[in-house]
């Protein structure tokens, strides 16, 4: 007679119930909601998008210098940021269909390390042909961490508070590019320009940190993973092709290009843009960016929350209208008003950010938890290196154009997004399984 004892059980995390969460309510009730375990992830997911924010930037902070020091055209800076976001679609696929094989926690450390050793690599770059293969190499990590991320915290999070849960995980990216422009600030102001660049990519050896916590005290959400490992087609790639899977895929992937391609454009060429063309000194542009990185903290919490109100596709419908607008004005203002730029950096941050509040909850909410990795970080990462032309085409007008003007063309990008909407469907509500 056998003695083993029988397999213990899948603890099963009651935060994704809305029936036995009576304490979901109220500001902070989605917080609450997700349980202890869930908080840990939160905590960590948060953490990682916020550090990938943060080494993301160091290279739009530092694009000025670094044109200087390695003699380069407009067309060569935005280059670096397109090969990010091209390299990073393969990184955020992957990363998709390594963290429905192996788990989101796991896939999590690893995308975090990638980006975060790469990005110091950066900083000891002898020459522009390494610095742009050091910055692809960051691209990897970069693409799949906040698909990772983002699916962690989505799958303890109820379907009642998915949409401001996830908005908040949003949030943090606006916090790492806050954390980034405080940084440049201060290392551009008490260091030559010629080391100050390569400081900033040293400093983004900081995520480092954030693996010890994430390896010690995060763990992926049960039932969710316990209903990944029965299917057959677990981080299958092929699967999100499938004819029950195709249609959302490519619409999906439409809607990722529209809006990264606006977003990015804005990123990569705004802080050049109040430098070169506004004139601004480096404290003057630190100023200016505070009120767009407070108007995209706040844009990303709103944005959250409309996107439990009003439905996953009307929020992003909203603020991609919005968005555009946002654009027009802020680079159609006339010389000598630097007042009303400033001003109009906090709508033109809110906007832009808003949009993507529903990103988390919608794309999760697309895919069946099998594959729900790999759909999300190859739409998602996909369309942000398409995205990517945006930046490099503004870099080439840029020398006729004008920065400035150059910038509209990131208008476009929201015209698509509110097209590949109309390929999609309304998933509010709908419970992660």
């Amino acid at each position: 007679m056998s003695t083993t004892p029988p397999p213990s059980p899948i603890p099963v995390d009651d935060s994704r119930s809305d029936a036995r969460r009576p304490d979901d309510d109220g500001a902070f009730g989605w917080l609450r909601a997700l349980g202890p375990r869930g908080r840990r992830a939160f905590t960590g997911a948060f953490g990682g998008y916020a550090l990938d924010s943060y080494d993301y930037f160091t290279l739009p902070l530092t694009m000025v210098a670094l044109k200087a020091y390695f003699d380069l055209n407009s067309g060569q800076t935005g280059l670096l940021t397109t090969v990010t976001l091209v390299v990073s679609a393969v990184g955020g696929a992957v990363a998709g269909v390594v963290a429905d094989r192996i788990g989101r926690v796991k896939a999590l450390m690893i995308t975090v390390i990638t980006y975060a050793v790469f990005t110091v690599a950066c900083g000891f770059a002898p020459n522009y042909e390494t610095l742009l293969v050091f910055r692809a190499l960051q691209g990897l990590g970069f693409g799949g961490e906040w698909a990772v991320g983002a699916i962690l915290v989505a799958e303890y999070a109820s379907a009642k508070n998915r949409g401001r849960t996830l908005g908040a995980i949003q949030s943090a990216w606006a916090v790492g590019w806050g954390l980034a422009a405080i940084v440049y600030t201060l290392v551009f102001q008490f260091l030559d320009d010629d080391l100050a660049w390569r400081v900033m990519f040293w400093t983004g050896a900081l995520p480092a940190l954030l693996v010890v916590y994430v390896r010690r005290n995060v763990h992926d959400a049960p039932e969710a993973a316990a209903a990944r490992e029965k299917s057959a087609d677990k981080g299958s790639f092929t699967a999100i092709f499938k004819p029950d899977l195709l249609r959302v895929t490519l619409f999906a992937v439409l809607l990722s290009t529209g809006v990264q391609g606006g977003y990015y454009t804005l990123a990569t060429w705004v802080p050049t843009y109040l430098k070169d063309d506004r004139g601004l000194t480096v404290v003057g542009t630190g100023g200016y960016l505070t009120f767009l990185i407070t108007g995209a903290f706040l844009g990303y919490l709103t944005g959250g929350y409309l996107t439990d109100k009003l439905g996953r596709k009307r929020n992003i419908t909203l603020f991609a209208f919005l968005s555009a607008a946002s654009i027009v004005a802020y680079t159609n203002i006339p010389d000598g008003a630097n007042g009303l730029l400033l001003v109009l950096g906090f709508p033109l941050g809110f906007c832009m950010s808003a949009i993507f509040s529903g990103f988390g909850s919608f794309l999760s909410e697309l895919y069946p938890a099998a594959v729900r990795g790999t759909g999300q970080g190859f739409t998602y990462n996909t369309g942000r290196a398409i995205g990517a032309v945006f930046p490099t085409t503004v870099g080439f007008l840029a020398d006729s154009w004008g920065t400035g003007g150059a910038l509209i063309f990131g208008a476009f990008g929201y015209a698509l997004a509110v097209i590949a909407l109309l390929g999609l469907p309304e998933t509010r509500g709908r419970e992660l399984l």
